[in-house]
């Protein structure tokens, strides 16, 4: 496959920028992976795009650095060349319980590849950036959007944004009839039209850090640990812990939990601690081959923001909840929300400002609901009942860690890899468990999105 990237990450110079603003057909704030996959997919449809995005690449990110091959497929659809240097495959994963330890290889789907990646974001927003910028995407790194711009009726009509360079120390009008919000778990945009996160869902932690770890960076196994506790023999987290190989010497270590239905919230660098005496001296995780310090993040589950669109204004990734709520998950569903934004984006834009184009842009938390709904839906139940109370481990007992029909078939419910129409058994009982599940409205309080 051959790489769109060019060797260097182009962004539109600060002398370059006018003073009395910067226009576009589409603006995009925020350059992670729902930002840039948006601002790929509009350019690919020749839309004229602005990407906003308040750092300067390459920058770090909380992230486990794990990317399943949902993420993978999204990746291809980018034209990203995975078999470059850098990415790391891995076969499955591999889940640990007490004593037992099972290796569950990636399914052979149609739809999806059979193999999942590892890289660090440090690298993977950059690779993203440069294939938007690639595809005619205009880039503005170090311009951090301020507050919307709206018109008389309240419309969103672009954003106001301020550069990191003294050359232009007052904020910038950066205008255009559509807005794409990609501006991660903060939500600034959303927040500032009243967009506000439904406070019945739940907002999970991420805790990570890197580790020179030679004999396990090179492992062909995403290793997920489900039998942590709170510090000092507490109850079991309501979350897993993960060690992801880089390829480079190193490992990524961290874990994601819930807040504990009657234990509230762990502490997450005393449970990795805690965790990490459990592992083997020769794995070398231990503080003496730590590479900087733990690094924490939000993350809001299961569309816990709505409407997903409104008055001008789309919601992808982060800013729009779009973590699963079966894994924590997010890459994946924030690349592939940046394409059905985009999609919705450029045809509504085909057609003249007024009604039409308005209903076509209405049609983005529509797809979104028919994409993804029932399968939030009945995640963020499961998170409420069992994996807020009990973590993995009422799922991950002896009797489904001793059949690979039980562990596949969770593997895949929990990684959302399932072929539609369905290939095999377990794609026949999933997609019919999911059929079974009501579908939320498109807004409605409660409601997720996922096509079946």
């Amino acid at each position: 496959m051959r790489d769109l990237s060019p060797p260097d990450l182009a962004t539109t110079d600060v002398r370059e920028v006018s003073r009395s603003g910067e226009d576009a057909r589409v603006i995009v704030v925020g350059a992670g992976p729902a930002g840039s996959s948006a601002a790929y997919h509009l350019a690919r449809a020749g839309v004229d795009v602005i990407l906003l995005e308040k750092a300067r690449f390459p920058r770090e990110k909380v992230c486990g650095d794990g990317l399943t091959p949902h993420a993978v497929h999204q990746l291809i659809r980018m034209g990203v060349d995975v078999s470059a240097p850098g990415w790391t495959r891995s076969r499955g994963m591999r889940w640990v319980a007490g004593e037992h330890r099972v290796h569950i290889d990636w399914p052979a789907l149609g739809r999806y590849p059979d193999f999942g990646l590892s890289r660090s974001r440090h690298d993977f927003d950059d690779i993203l950036a440069r294939h938007a910028v690639a595809a005619g995407a205009r880039l503005y790194s170090g311009w951090k959007a301020e507050r919307p711009l709206t018109d008389r009726a309240g419309r969103v009509i672009g954003v106001a944004a301020t550069s990191d360079s003294p050359d232009l120390p007052e904020p910038v009008d950066f205008r255009a009839p559509v807005v794409v919000a990609a501006d991660g778990a903060s939500a600034r945009l959303a927040l500032a039209m009243g967009l506000e996160r439904d406070p019945r869902r739940q907002i999970a932690t991420a805790a990570r850090r890197y580790y020179r770890s030679p004999e396990r960076s090179r492992e062909d196994y995403l290793e997920l640990w489900a039998d942590l506790r709170f510090p000092d023999g507490g109850p079991y987290l309501p979350g897993y812990g993960w060690i992801f190989p880089m390829g480079d010497g190193r490992v990524n270590v961290g874990l994601g939990a819930l807040p504990h239905r009657r234990h509230g919230k762990a502490d997450l660098r005393a449970t990795l601690d805690q965790w990490l005496a459990r592992t083997p001296e020769e794995w070398g995780l231990r503080e003496e081959n730590a590479e900087g310090p733990v690094r924490s993040a939000a993350l809001p589950l299961g569309f816990n923001r709505h409407p997903l669109y409104a008055r001008g204004l789309l919601l992808v990734g982060d800013s729009g909840g779009m973590v699963s709520p079966w894994n924590g998950e997010g890459i994946a569903q924030a690349m592939e929300a940046g394409e059905v934004a985009a999609e919705s984006a450029a045809l509504a834009l085909a057609h003249p400002e007024g009604p039409r184009r308005e209903q076509v842009l209405r049609g983005y938390p529509v797809e979104m609901n028919r994409r993804w709904g029932r399968y939030y839906r009945l995640g963020n139940t499961a998170a409420d009942l069992v994996f807020s109370r009990s973590g993995f481990q009422p799922v991950l007992n002896r009797y489904v860690m001793g059949s690979p029909f039980l562990l596949n078939t969770l593997a895949r419910l929990l990684t959302n890899l399932t072929d539609t129409p369905s290939r095999d058994v377990v794609d026949h009982l999933l997609n019919t468990a999911f059929r079974l599940v009501p579908s939320p409205k498109p807004g409605a309080r409660g409601s997720g999105a996922r096509s079946r």
